[in-house]
């Protein structure tokens, strides 16, 4: 039986790669312009719907980093990131640790507590739509080492709210090495680690060594480009740790989703996951990817469902509540 939108949609499944500025949508984005005083360029949701256009990463960035113009006080974040976990609830996302980059707010003038505030609020008033969010905060790698280090000291007063650090932006040049010291004071602060390994870029696997192997990563967000190294396949099998792919975003560089290697990992038991990257700009949220890689690739019920559980391993919440949701994970898939 082919997989069905219905099913993706309810599958239980947590959410572990999405970019909370990449949940601007169109409607959003002109009503905050319009709240702050900030003149877009754009006056109808069409028009601003046209400017999400790009066919790589740096033409993505060129529009993304820009339309975070609009968003200028607290309440702009709070209504940011409960329209995301709104919709998130409404495709069966159990937990969510979303990404948020405070280097392309404070660089323009935000305070970090502006932003924090106003995106931990909303996860605290999403509880009631049965959906549980954690805040993942990523350094900017194409800022410098010492933008990061600063970044870091602003945060660690706040580290309650937050459960790891990541890395994104434009990798081209700027290695995850670059970072180091700041991932090992994050690490020694009790946070995770995280990292991106965007697809098909320059020195890839020598960047996916360095995350895995000096960094530490728990996790690697992208990182399809792994399976060129069976070595470092060999790697994340055996010590567990998890994949995050996106393939309605990598589509833009890849026509093929990555989707065959997603179904290699998978098949050498690697935990790689199904995620929504920044779902305002690529045409989807998180059971429309499921349902594209399903489709295109003809998955079975039980790969489907295997992603769905890496998910939940793959997440940084204890062991008792992993269980809680991957009981729940097996009583959908027992009915439907």
């Amino acid at each position: 039986m082919p997989i069905t939108r219905e099913f993706t949609s309810g599958l239980p499944k947590a959410e572990l790669h999405v970019h909370i500025e990449g949940t601007l949508e169109p409607d959003l984005k002109l009503k905050l312009a319009q709240r702050n005083h900030i003149d877009i360029g754009q006056q109808t949701v069409e028009e601003v719907q046209k400017t999400y256009d790009y066919d790589d990463l740096a033409s993505f960035l060129a529009v993304y980093y820009p339309a975070m113009d609009v968003l200028q006080k607290e309440q702009d974040f709070y209504d940011l990131a409960f329209a995301y976990l709104q919709r998130a609830a409404a495709n069966n996302v159990r937990h969510v640790e979303m990404f948020f980059d405070p280097q392309a707010h404070t660089s323009r003038g935000i305070a970090f507590e502006t932003v924090l505030h106003g995106l931990h609020r909303a996860i605290v008033d999403a509880r009631a739509l049965n959906i549980d969010a954690a805040l993942i905060m990523c350094f900017l790698r194409d800022f410098t080492s010492e933008s990061a280090r600063q970044t870091l000291v602003e945060a660690l007063p706040y580290k309650d709210q937050l459960v790891g650090v990541g890395l994104d932006s434009d990798e081209h040049n700027n290695p995850p090495l670059k970072f180091a010291r700041q991932f090992a004071d994050a690490a020694a602060a009790g946070l995770h680690l995280t990292a991106h390994a965007d697809i098909d870029q320059k020195d890839s696997i020598e960047h996916i060594r360095q995350a895995l192997e000096i960094i530490g990563v728990e996790r690697l967000d992208h990182g399809t480009n792994i399976v060129e190294d069976p070595d470092l396949v060999d790697f994340v099998s055996k010590n567990q740790i998890g994949l995050t792919s996106c393939p309605l975003s990598n589509a833009f560089i890849s026509p093929e989703m990555k989707g065959k290697e997603v179904l290699e990992l998978l098949a050498k038991g690697v935990k790689v996951s199904i995620h929504s990257d920044d779902p305002a700009y690529f045409g989807g949220y998180i059971a429309d990817n499921y349902y594209a890689i399903a489709n295109k690739f003809d998955l079975t019920k039980e790969q489907v469902v295997q992603l769905a559980k890496n998910s939940f391993e793959s997440s940084w919440i204890s062991k008792e509540q992993k269980a809680l949701y991957l009981k729940e994970l097996d009583e959908y898939v027992a009915t439907h």
